[in-house]
Protein backbone atom coordinates (compact mmCIF):
# COMPACT_ATOMS: atom_id res chain seq x y z
CA UNK A 1 0.00 0.00 0.00
CA UNK A 2 1.38 3.53 -0.81
CA UNK A 3 1.64 5.71 2.02
CA UNK A 4 1.06 9.61 2.01
CA UNK A 5 5.16 9.93 1.62
CA UNK A 6 5.72 7.68 -1.09
CA UNK A 7 2.86 9.91 -2.96
CA UNK A 8 4.27 12.73 -2.20
CA UNK A 9 7.94 11.65 -4.01
CA UNK A 10 6.04 10.36 -6.70
CA UNK A 11 4.01 13.85 -7.29
CA UNK A 12 7.48 15.47 -6.79
CA UNK A 13 9.19 13.51 -9.42
CA UNK A 14 7.00 14.06 -12.06
CA UNK A 15 6.55 17.77 -11.82
CA UNK A 16 10.51 18.84 -11.48
CA UNK A 17 10.84 16.60 -14.68
CA UNK A 18 8.23 18.61 -16.46
CA UNK A 19 9.36 21.71 -15.06
CA UNK A 20 13.12 20.30 -16.77
CA UNK A 21 11.54 19.34 -19.91
CA UNK A 22 9.81 22.54 -20.35
CA UNK A 23 13.49 24.48 -20.03
CA UNK A 24 14.67 22.31 -22.78
CA UNK A 25 12.15 23.14 -24.97
CA UNK A 26 11.73 26.99 -24.29
CA UNK A 27 15.87 26.57 -25.00
CA UNK A 28 15.21 25.05 -28.07
CA UNK A 29 12.45 27.43 -29.46
CA UNK A 30 13.04 30.90 -27.66
CA UNK A 31 10.14 32.52 -29.82
CA UNK A 32 8.16 30.42 -27.68
CA UNK A 33 9.10 32.87 -24.79
CA UNK A 34 5.69 31.66 -23.02
CA UNK A 35 6.90 28.47 -22.27
CA UNK A 36 8.72 30.14 -19.45
CA UNK A 37 5.81 30.71 -17.62
CA UNK A 38 4.89 27.34 -17.89
CA UNK A 39 7.94 25.94 -16.80
CA UNK A 40 7.57 28.35 -13.49
CA UNK A 41 4.66 26.52 -12.77
CA UNK A 42 5.98 23.16 -12.66
CA UNK A 43 8.83 24.26 -10.94
CA UNK A 44 6.86 25.97 -8.48
CA UNK A 45 4.27 22.76 -7.65
CA UNK A 46 7.77 20.57 -7.61
CA UNK A 47 8.93 23.04 -4.59
CA UNK A 48 6.15 23.21 -2.92
CA UNK A 49 5.70 18.93 -2.66
CA UNK A 50 9.49 19.32 -1.54
CA UNK A 51 8.27 21.60 1.14
CA UNK A 52 5.58 19.07 1.72
CA UNK A 53 7.86 16.47 1.75
CA UNK A 54 10.73 18.05 4.20
CA UNK A 55 8.13 19.44 7.07
CA UNK A 56 7.79 15.85 8.53
CA UNK A 57 4.91 14.12 10.91
CA UNK A 58 3.83 17.10 13.21
CA UNK A 59 4.65 20.32 10.80
CA UNK A 60 4.66 23.86 12.00
CA UNK A 61 1.65 26.03 10.87
CA UNK A 62 3.83 28.49 8.85
CA UNK A 63 4.80 25.03 6.97
CA UNK A 64 1.89 23.79 5.58
CA UNK A 65 0.73 27.40 4.55
CA UNK A 66 4.08 28.23 2.81
CA UNK A 67 3.98 24.21 1.00
CA UNK A 68 0.08 24.87 -0.06
CA UNK A 69 1.06 28.56 -1.00
CA UNK A 70 3.79 27.76 -3.33
CA UNK A 71 1.37 25.03 -5.09
CA UNK A 72 -1.18 27.26 -5.55
CA UNK A 73 1.42 29.83 -6.89
CA UNK A 74 2.41 27.14 -9.51
CA UNK A 75 -1.26 26.88 -10.73
CA UNK A 76 -1.80 30.58 -11.36
CA UNK A 77 1.38 30.62 -13.20
CA UNK A 78 0.43 27.85 -15.37
CA UNK A 79 -2.91 29.99 -16.25
CA UNK A 80 -1.09 32.77 -17.21
CA UNK A 81 1.66 30.65 -19.60
CA UNK A 82 -1.45 28.81 -21.23
CA UNK A 83 -3.26 32.69 -21.93
CA UNK A 84 0.08 33.72 -23.02
CA UNK A 85 0.76 30.74 -25.52
CA UNK A 86 -2.64 30.84 -26.91
CA UNK A 87 -2.33 34.45 -27.53
CA UNK A 88 -4.82 35.60 -24.76
CA UNK A 89 -4.47 38.72 -21.98
CA UNK A 90 -2.86 37.84 -19.23
CA UNK A 91 -4.54 35.95 -16.22
CA UNK A 92 -2.21 37.06 -13.70
CA UNK A 93 -4.61 40.16 -12.94
CA UNK A 94 -7.00 37.63 -11.65
CA UNK A 95 -4.60 34.80 -10.53
CA UNK A 96 -2.45 36.99 -8.00
CA UNK A 97 -5.64 38.57 -6.06
CA UNK A 98 -7.09 35.07 -5.75
CA UNK A 99 -3.91 33.91 -4.54
CA UNK A 100 -3.57 36.61 -2.21
CA UNK A 101 -7.05 36.40 -0.78
CA UNK A 102 -6.01 32.43 -0.38
CA UNK A 103 -2.90 32.81 1.46
CA UNK A 104 -5.14 35.15 3.81
CA UNK A 105 -7.67 32.73 4.01
CA UNK A 106 -5.73 30.01 4.88
CA UNK A 107 -3.55 31.76 7.50
CA UNK A 108 -6.37 32.41 8.96
CA UNK A 109 -8.00 28.50 9.12
CA UNK A 110 -4.63 27.62 10.08
CA UNK A 111 -4.32 29.89 12.95
CA UNK A 112 -7.94 29.76 14.30
CA UNK A 113 -8.79 25.89 13.89
CA UNK A 114 -5.40 24.10 13.13
CA UNK A 115 -7.57 20.45 13.39
CA UNK A 116 -10.27 21.64 11.00
CA UNK A 117 -8.84 20.17 7.64
CA UNK A 118 -12.04 20.57 5.69
CA UNK A 119 -12.03 24.58 5.79
CA UNK A 120 -8.89 24.24 4.23
CA UNK A 121 -10.16 21.91 1.69
CA UNK A 122 -12.88 23.69 0.47
CA UNK A 123 -10.60 26.94 0.04
CA UNK A 124 -8.05 25.18 -1.73
CA UNK A 125 -10.91 23.57 -4.20
CA UNK A 126 -12.50 26.56 -4.49
CA UNK A 127 -9.16 28.29 -5.51
CA UNK A 128 -8.90 25.20 -7.51
CA UNK A 129 -11.95 25.69 -9.21
CA UNK A 130 -11.44 28.94 -10.12
CA UNK A 131 -7.70 28.51 -11.88
CA UNK A 132 -9.42 25.84 -13.93
CA UNK A 133 -12.55 27.91 -15.10
CA UNK A 134 -9.79 30.15 -15.92
CA UNK A 135 -7.66 27.91 -18.17
CA UNK A 136 -11.32 26.60 -19.82
CA UNK A 137 -12.51 30.16 -20.70
CA UNK A 138 -8.89 30.07 -22.70
CA UNK A 139 -9.50 26.97 -24.42
CA UNK A 140 -13.19 27.74 -25.32
CA UNK A 141 -11.95 31.21 -26.97
CA UNK A 142 -9.21 30.14 -28.72
CA UNK A 143 -9.06 29.22 -32.26
CA UNK A 144 -5.38 28.51 -33.09
CA UNK A 145 -5.07 24.93 -32.01
CA UNK A 146 -7.16 21.58 -33.10
CA UNK A 147 -10.92 21.91 -31.93
CA UNK A 148 -9.97 18.04 -30.70
CA UNK A 149 -7.22 19.05 -28.56
CA UNK A 150 -8.70 21.76 -26.94
CA UNK A 151 -11.88 20.10 -26.05
CA UNK A 152 -9.70 17.40 -24.33
CA UNK A 153 -7.58 19.58 -22.61
CA UNK A 154 -11.45 20.99 -21.69
CA UNK A 155 -12.34 17.04 -21.07
CA UNK A 156 -9.68 17.03 -18.20
CA UNK A 157 -9.55 19.85 -16.85
CA UNK A 158 -13.41 19.45 -15.87
CA UNK A 159 -12.87 15.98 -14.56
CA UNK A 160 -10.11 17.69 -11.75
CA UNK A 161 -12.59 20.50 -10.82
CA UNK A 162 -15.24 17.79 -10.19
CA UNK A 163 -12.32 14.94 -8.63
CA UNK A 164 -11.93 18.39 -6.25
CA UNK A 165 -15.14 19.13 -5.80
CA UNK A 166 -16.20 15.43 -4.69
CA UNK A 167 -13.32 15.14 -2.50
CA UNK A 168 -14.43 18.89 -0.68
CA UNK A 169 -17.60 17.25 -0.44
CA UNK A 170 -16.59 13.83 1.53
CA UNK A 171 -14.32 15.75 3.61
CA UNK A 172 -16.94 16.89 6.55
CA UNK A 173 -17.82 12.89 6.48
CA UNK A 174 -14.08 12.35 7.69
CA UNK A 175 -14.47 8.93 5.62
CA UNK A 176 -12.99 9.88 2.13
CA UNK A 177 -12.04 7.33 -0.26
CA UNK A 178 -11.21 4.19 1.06
CA UNK A 179 -8.52 1.99 -1.16
CA UNK A 180 -6.10 -1.31 -0.94
CA UNK A 181 -3.35 0.87 -2.98
CA UNK A 182 -3.81 4.21 -0.78
CA UNK A 183 -3.61 4.58 2.10
CA UNK A 184 -5.63 7.56 3.13
CA UNK A 185 -7.71 10.75 1.12
CA UNK A 186 -4.59 12.57 1.20
CA UNK A 187 -2.79 10.34 -1.24
CA UNK A 188 -5.95 10.01 -2.66
CA UNK A 189 -6.40 13.83 -3.81
CA UNK A 190 -2.23 14.16 -4.49
CA UNK A 191 -2.90 11.40 -7.10
CA UNK A 192 -5.39 12.85 -8.68
CA UNK A 193 -3.33 15.74 -8.85
CA UNK A 194 0.00 14.08 -10.53
CA UNK A 195 -3.06 12.87 -13.14
CA UNK A 196 -3.90 15.95 -13.93
CA UNK A 197 -0.26 17.26 -14.31
CA UNK A 198 0.60 14.63 -16.33
CA UNK A 199 -2.72 14.93 -18.79
CA UNK A 200 -1.90 18.93 -18.66
CA UNK A 201 1.71 18.16 -19.53
CA UNK A 202 0.81 15.77 -22.25
CA UNK A 203 -1.96 18.22 -23.71
CA UNK A 204 0.30 21.21 -23.93
CA UNK A 205 3.41 19.37 -25.85
CA UNK A 206 0.72 18.72 -28.67
CA UNK A 207 -0.30 22.00 -28.43
CA UNK A 208 3.24 23.51 -28.95
CA UNK A 209 3.62 20.61 -31.39
CA UNK A 210 0.62 21.99 -33.21
CA UNK A 211 1.65 25.45 -32.99
CA UNK A 212 5.60 24.58 -34.44
CA UNK A 213 3.69 22.63 -37.35
CA UNK A 214 1.78 26.21 -37.78
CA UNK A 215 4.63 28.43 -37.95
CA UNK A 216 6.16 25.87 -40.19
CA UNK A 217 3.60 26.01 -42.56
CA UNK A 218 3.39 29.98 -42.80
CA UNK A 219 7.00 30.40 -42.92
CA UNK A 220 6.97 27.96 -46.04
CA UNK A 221 3.89 30.00 -47.34
CA UNK A 222 6.26 33.43 -46.69
CA UNK A 223 8.85 31.72 -48.87
CA UNK A 224 6.68 30.09 -51.60
CA UNK A 225 5.44 33.94 -51.80
CA UNK A 226 9.10 35.41 -51.90
CA UNK A 227 9.70 32.76 -54.36
CA UNK A 228 6.85 33.94 -56.81
CA UNK A 229 7.59 38.00 -56.02
CA UNK A 230 11.89 37.00 -56.49
CA UNK A 231 11.01 35.45 -60.13
CA UNK A 232 8.51 38.10 -60.83
CA UNK A 233 11.00 41.01 -60.44
CA UNK A 234 14.08 38.38 -62.25
CA UNK A 235 11.45 38.83 -65.35
CA UNK A 236 11.11 42.25 -64.73
CA UNK A 237 14.50 42.86 -64.49
CA UNK A 238 15.37 40.64 -67.63
CA UNK A 239 13.37 42.46 -69.67
CA UNK A 240 14.63 45.84 -68.00
CA UNK A 241 18.09 44.61 -69.51
CA UNK A 242 16.62 43.63 -73.18
CA UNK A 243 15.17 46.93 -73.41
CA UNK A 244 18.77 48.97 -72.26
CA UNK A 245 20.64 46.24 -74.49
CA UNK A 246 17.71 47.30 -77.40
CA UNK A 247 18.35 51.23 -76.55
CA UNK A 248 21.88 50.42 -76.58
CA UNK A 249 22.13 49.15 -79.78
CA UNK A 250 19.84 51.92 -81.13
CA UNK A 251 22.33 54.35 -79.81
CA UNK A 252 25.15 53.10 -80.91
CA UNK A 253 23.77 52.66 -84.42
CA UNK A 254 22.64 56.64 -84.12
CA UNK A 255 26.51 57.61 -83.44
CA UNK A 256 27.31 55.45 -86.32
CA UNK A 257 25.17 57.14 -88.90
CA UNK A 258 25.95 60.87 -87.06
CA UNK A 259 29.56 60.41 -86.96
CA UNK A 260 29.74 58.68 -90.36
CA UNK A 261 27.63 62.43 -91.52
CA UNK A 262 29.76 64.40 -89.85
CA UNK A 263 32.36 62.84 -91.94
CA UNK A 264 31.57 64.04 -95.04
CA UNK A 265 30.94 68.23 -94.48
CA UNK A 266 34.16 67.88 -92.69
CA UNK A 267 36.23 65.70 -95.58
CA UNK A 268 34.87 68.45 -97.99
CA UNK A 269 36.01 71.34 -95.54
CA UNK A 270 39.86 69.64 -95.29
CA UNK A 271 39.58 69.24 -99.26
CA UNK A 272 39.19 72.81 -99.32
CA UNK A 273 41.23 74.01 -97.09
CA UNK A 274 44.08 71.55 -98.84
CA UNK A 275 43.32 73.38 -101.83
CA UNK A 276 43.79 76.63 -100.86
CA UNK A 277 47.06 75.87 -99.57
CA UNK A 278 48.10 74.26 -102.87
CA UNK A 279 46.57 77.19 -105.09
CA UNK A 280 48.84 79.07 -107.54
CA UNK A 281 47.90 82.62 -106.25
CA UNK A 282 50.23 83.51 -103.15
CA UNK A 283 48.70 84.00 -99.95
CA UNK A 284 49.33 85.86 -96.97
CA UNK A 285 50.75 84.95 -93.63
CA UNK A 286 47.87 85.11 -91.84
CA UNK A 287 45.74 83.03 -94.18
CA UNK A 288 48.36 80.45 -94.20
CA UNK A 289 48.11 80.33 -90.60
CA UNK A 290 44.44 80.31 -91.00
CA UNK A 291 44.59 77.23 -93.24
CA UNK A 292 46.86 75.62 -90.82
CA UNK A 293 44.43 75.83 -87.87
CA UNK A 294 42.08 74.69 -89.82
CA UNK A 295 43.69 71.60 -90.60
CA UNK A 296 44.78 71.16 -87.13
CA UNK A 297 40.43 71.70 -85.56
CA UNK A 298 40.11 69.17 -88.59
CA UNK A 299 42.04 66.91 -87.50
CA UNK A 300 41.14 67.44 -83.71
CA UNK A 301 37.48 66.85 -84.81
CA UNK A 302 38.07 63.69 -86.38
CA UNK A 303 39.83 62.32 -83.78
CA UNK A 304 37.03 62.99 -81.31
CA UNK A 305 34.51 61.30 -84.07
CA UNK A 306 36.56 58.69 -83.93
CA UNK A 307 37.23 57.87 -80.18
CA UNK A 308 33.73 59.33 -78.77
CA UNK A 309 31.36 58.76 -81.38
CA UNK A 310 32.16 55.95 -83.43
CA UNK A 311 32.95 53.47 -81.22
CA UNK A 312 33.71 54.62 -77.43
CA UNK A 313 34.05 51.27 -75.74
CA UNK A 314 37.31 50.57 -77.92
CA UNK A 315 39.30 53.78 -77.71
CA UNK A 316 38.16 55.28 -74.45
CA UNK A 317 40.72 56.40 -71.93
CA UNK A 318 44.37 57.40 -73.65
CA UNK A 319 46.77 58.46 -71.10
CA UNK A 320 50.26 60.09 -72.38
CA UNK A 321 52.80 61.99 -70.46
CA UNK A 322 51.87 65.53 -71.10
CA UNK A 323 53.53 68.98 -69.98
CA UNK A 324 51.23 72.36 -69.10
CA UNK A 325 52.40 74.80 -71.82
CA UNK A 326 51.58 72.76 -74.87
CA UNK A 327 48.03 71.78 -73.40
CA UNK A 328 47.38 75.41 -73.01
CA UNK A 329 48.65 76.35 -76.34
CA UNK A 330 46.04 73.98 -77.59
CA UNK A 331 43.21 75.71 -76.27
CA UNK A 332 44.90 79.35 -77.03
CA UNK A 333 45.05 78.27 -80.79
CA UNK A 334 41.26 76.97 -80.34
CA UNK A 335 40.00 80.28 -79.48
CA UNK A 336 42.20 81.97 -81.74
CA UNK A 337 40.77 80.40 -84.94
CA UNK A 338 37.76 82.51 -83.57
CA UNK A 339 39.28 85.59 -83.20
CA UNK A 340 38.59 85.50 -79.55
CA UNK A 341 42.20 85.06 -78.05
CA UNK A 342 42.13 88.57 -77.32
CA UNK A 343 39.82 88.45 -74.67
CA UNK A 344 42.19 85.52 -72.80
CA UNK A 345 44.39 86.17 -70.03
CA UNK A 346 46.86 82.76 -69.81
CA UNK A 347 48.99 82.45 -66.71
CA UNK A 348 50.99 79.92 -66.33
CA UNK A 349 52.64 79.00 -62.75
CA UNK A 350 55.60 76.14 -64.78
CA UNK A 351 54.71 75.42 -67.90
CA UNK A 352 56.97 72.88 -67.72
CA UNK A 353 54.97 70.49 -65.08
CA UNK A 354 54.11 67.10 -66.81
CA UNK A 355 51.85 64.70 -65.96
CA UNK A 356 49.47 61.99 -67.27
CA UNK A 357 46.42 62.89 -69.26
CA UNK A 358 44.23 62.37 -72.12
CA UNK A 359 44.93 65.37 -74.39
CA UNK A 360 41.64 65.91 -76.28
CA UNK A 361 40.13 64.86 -72.88
CA UNK A 362 41.42 67.23 -70.73
CA UNK A 363 41.72 70.29 -73.59
CA UNK A 364 38.29 69.55 -74.72
CA UNK A 365 36.60 69.85 -70.94
CA UNK A 366 38.95 73.48 -70.00
CA UNK A 367 37.59 74.49 -73.64
CA UNK A 368 34.26 74.00 -72.61
CA UNK A 369 34.66 76.08 -69.84
CA UNK A 370 36.67 78.80 -71.74
CA UNK A 371 33.44 78.39 -74.28
CA UNK A 372 31.13 79.29 -71.49
CA UNK A 373 33.28 81.69 -69.61
CA UNK A 374 33.27 83.78 -72.83
CA UNK A 375 29.44 83.39 -73.23
CA UNK A 376 27.86 84.95 -70.47
CA UNK A 377 30.50 87.40 -70.13
CA UNK A 378 32.00 90.13 -72.28
CA UNK A 379 35.34 91.27 -69.97
CA UNK A 380 38.55 89.45 -69.88
CA UNK A 381 38.48 85.90 -69.34
CA UNK A 382 41.49 84.22 -66.85
CA UNK A 383 42.63 81.00 -67.46
CA UNK A 384 45.26 80.42 -64.45
CA UNK A 385 47.44 76.96 -64.42
CA UNK A 386 49.40 75.93 -61.30
CA UNK A 387 50.88 73.35 -59.50
CA UNK A 388 49.29 72.49 -55.72
CA UNK A 389 50.45 70.97 -53.00
CA UNK A 390 47.38 68.19 -53.96
CA UNK A 391 47.75 67.92 -57.89
CA UNK A 392 47.22 70.64 -60.98
CA UNK A 393 44.93 73.37 -60.82
CA UNK A 394 43.19 74.87 -63.87
CA UNK A 395 41.04 78.08 -62.71
CA UNK A 396 39.07 79.77 -65.17
CA UNK A 397 37.49 83.12 -64.03
CA UNK A 398 35.25 85.70 -65.30
CA UNK A 399 33.32 88.92 -64.06
CA UNK A 400 29.87 87.24 -66.13
CA UNK A 401 26.29 86.93 -65.00
CA UNK A 402 27.52 84.04 -62.39
CA UNK A 403 25.24 81.23 -61.16
CA UNK A 404 21.95 82.28 -58.66
CA UNK A 405 22.97 80.66 -55.34
CA UNK A 406 19.74 78.45 -55.16
CA UNK A 407 20.60 76.87 -58.25
CA UNK A 408 24.34 76.13 -57.37
CA UNK A 409 23.77 72.92 -56.69
CA UNK A 410 22.31 71.87 -59.89
CA UNK A 411 24.42 73.16 -62.21
CA UNK A 412 26.33 70.76 -64.08
CA UNK A 413 23.44 68.62 -64.36
CA UNK A 414 22.58 67.37 -68.30
CA UNK A 415 20.72 69.91 -69.77
CA UNK A 416 20.64 71.99 -66.88
CA UNK A 417 20.57 75.92 -67.60
CA UNK A 418 20.48 78.77 -65.28
CA UNK A 419 17.48 80.93 -64.94
CA UNK A 420 19.85 84.09 -66.10
CA UNK A 421 21.15 82.31 -68.55
CA UNK A 422 18.05 81.41 -70.80
CA UNK A 423 18.58 84.53 -72.84
CA UNK A 424 21.94 82.81 -74.50
CA UNK A 425 22.05 80.08 -76.88
CA UNK A 426 23.36 76.63 -75.65
CA UNK A 427 22.16 72.91 -74.83
CA UNK A 428 23.50 72.69 -71.17
CA UNK A 429 25.61 69.87 -72.11
CA UNK A 430 29.05 72.10 -71.24
CA UNK A 431 29.51 71.67 -67.87
CA UNK A 432 27.94 68.29 -68.03
CA UNK A 433 30.70 67.02 -70.26
CA UNK A 434 33.48 68.92 -68.78
CA UNK A 435 32.63 66.80 -65.32
CA UNK A 436 32.62 63.44 -67.46
CA UNK A 437 36.08 63.91 -69.21
CA UNK A 438 37.01 65.07 -66.05
CA UNK A 439 35.48 62.11 -64.22
CA UNK A 440 37.90 59.95 -66.42
CA UNK A 441 41.03 61.70 -64.75
CA UNK A 442 39.74 61.19 -61.11
CA UNK A 443 39.90 65.01 -61.15
CA UNK A 444 37.07 66.99 -60.10
CA UNK A 445 35.20 70.57 -61.24
CA UNK A 446 34.17 73.02 -58.71
CA UNK A 447 31.87 76.31 -59.81
CA UNK A 448 32.67 78.78 -57.42
CA UNK A 449 31.64 82.70 -57.32
CA UNK A 450 34.32 85.28 -58.16
CA UNK A 451 35.01 88.51 -56.22
CA UNK A 452 33.40 91.50 -57.86
CA UNK A 453 30.65 89.32 -59.59
CA UNK A 454 31.03 86.23 -61.89
CA UNK A 455 31.95 82.56 -61.60
CA UNK A 456 35.54 80.56 -61.24
CA UNK A 457 35.36 77.24 -62.52
CA UNK A 458 38.54 75.31 -60.97
CA UNK A 459 39.49 71.86 -61.99
CA UNK A 460 41.80 69.69 -59.63
CA UNK A 461 43.80 66.60 -60.78
CA UNK A 462 45.15 64.74 -58.59
CA UNK A 463 49.24 64.54 -57.16
CA UNK A 464 48.94 61.07 -59.42
CA UNK A 465 48.76 62.77 -62.51
CA UNK A 466 50.62 66.22 -62.07
CA UNK A 467 53.79 63.54 -60.81
CA UNK A 468 53.73 61.59 -63.90
CA UNK A 469 52.31 58.78 -62.93
CA UNK A 470 48.98 57.47 -64.60
CA UNK A 471 46.01 56.88 -63.06
CA UNK A 472 44.44 53.42 -61.70
CA UNK A 473 41.86 51.97 -64.35
CA UNK A 474 39.19 52.17 -61.46
CA UNK A 475 39.88 55.79 -61.58
CA UNK A 476 38.57 56.56 -64.36
CA UNK A 477 35.30 54.51 -64.36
Amino acid sequence: MMDLDTVLIVCFAIAGLQALAWIFVWRAWRHLYELRFLAAGFAAIALGLLLMILRGGEPEAWAVVLANIVIKLGLVMLADGLARFLGQPRRAAIGIPLLVLYILSWTAAVGLDPANVAIRIHLSTLFTAVMMSVMILCLLRDRTQPASLRWIMIGFLAEYMIASFVQSAIEPLGGGVSSPVLADRHAWYLLQGSLFQIVFFACLLFMVSARLSADLQEKNEALSREITERRRLEARLGASIETERALRDEQSDFMRIVSHEFRTPLAIIRSSAEMIGLAGDPVSPATRERVVGIGEALDRLFGLIDRFMADDRANGFRPELLTLAPLLETVRLHFAMTGQEERLNFSVGDGGVRFFADPEMLATAIINLVDNALKYSDRLIGVDARESRDGLVIAVSDHGIGIPEAERSRIGRRFFRASNAVTRAGTGLGLYSSQRLLAYHGGTLQLLSNEGGGTVAVIRLPRSLATGQPQPEGAMA
